[in-house]
Order: structure tokens, then C-alpha cells, then sequence
């Protein structure tokens, strides 16, 4: 046993088979996808809606091209989140949850990048129709970069600095 800071040291991470690690990686997943979800749900369902208003015939060519755009990634990002539950069921009892983690893991993040965009298009819309303020883009940039920050320079950083080599 090695002695490190007058301690001695710790097998790092689990003892665990594949198995068991595809089925713990797969409980994190969908609990993290579950918050996803549930937040592009009911921004995209909320997108949805707009249309139907009479606000709408109103909007500026630009704001109408915005608002598309806007469900459109709204619409990719819920099936990126959703997909994870479909693989799951497909694949389920057939020997390949390792894999089907892998995937799940892989649309997740592609949805998490939508969710983004299109979190950030509806904050540049809505903030377009109500304030018509020039300052909007520097506005919707500092938020964007606080959800950057947030979502992925924050967890990169913990992992480069708090994960073993």
C-alpha cells in the first residue's frame, strides 16, 4: 500500500461488471434526461402555441423567421430527449444495454446542445417583441454564455480537474 499525502491510498472507482455499470450509468441517465425533458416540453409546447395567436400575424419577417427556427430546435431537441426512452424499450432485454448507454448518452447531449439553441432563440424572440431594445443581442449573448458556463465550462473543468489520470 503506497502512501500518499502520510495517507494511505484507495482503489478509485467502483468494482463493478460491465453490466452493472451499464445499469447504474443508465439510472443516472434517465434521471438526468427526466429534467431535460420535462423543460423542453413544456418550452416546445409552448412554442407550439404561438402561432394560434393573433400577436403573430404581426411579427416582423425577421421575428416569423426567429420563431421558426425556434420550433424547429424545439421540436429536434424533444426528440433527442426522447429518444433515450424509445432506444431503451427497443433494445430492452436483448443484451446491449453497454451500448444502448453509450447511444442514450450520445442523443442526450445532442439534446442538451438543442435545448440550448433553443432556449436561446426564444429568449432572443420574446425579448425582440417586448422591448424592441437594440441591446437585446448583447443581452441574449450574456445569457447564453452563462448557460455555456453553466452546462458545459463548469463540468468540463470539474472533470479536468477532479477526475483521475
Amino acid at each position: 500500500m503506497s502512501i500518499t499525502e502520510g495517507r494511505p491510498s484507495r482503489p478509485r472507482g467502483r468494482n463493478e461488471t460491465e453490466e452493472e455499470r451499464a445499469d447504474r450509468m443508465w439510472g443516472e441517465l434517465i434521471q438526468e434526461v427526466r429534467v431535460a425533458q420535462m423543460g423542453v416540453q413544456i418550452l416546445f409546447g409552448f412554442l407550439l402555441t404561438v402561432v394560434f395567436t393573433p400577436t403573430y400575424r404581426t411579427l416582423e419577417d425577421t421575428d416569423q423567421t426567429i420563431y421558426i427556427v425556434t420550433v424547429v430546435l424545439g421540436a429536434a431537441a424533444t426528440g433527442a430527449l426522447i429518444g433515450p426512452v424509445s432506444l431503451h424499450r427497443l433494445v430492452s432485454g436483448r443484451r446491449v444495454k453497454p451500448q444502448a448507454v453509450t447511444w442514450a448518452s450520445r442523443l442526450t447531449f445532442v439534446g442538451l446542445v438543442l435545448l440550448l439553441a433553443t432556449m436561446t432563440c426564444s429568449l432572443l424572440l420574446i425579448l425582440r417583441v417586448a422591448t424592441h431594445n437594440p441591446c437585446v443581442p448583447w443581452l441574449v449573448t450574456a445569457v447564453l454564455v452563462w448557460y455555456l458556463l453553466c452546462w458545459y465550462a463548469l463540468p468540463m473543468w470539474t472533470r479536468h480537474h477532479h477526475t483521475s489520470r
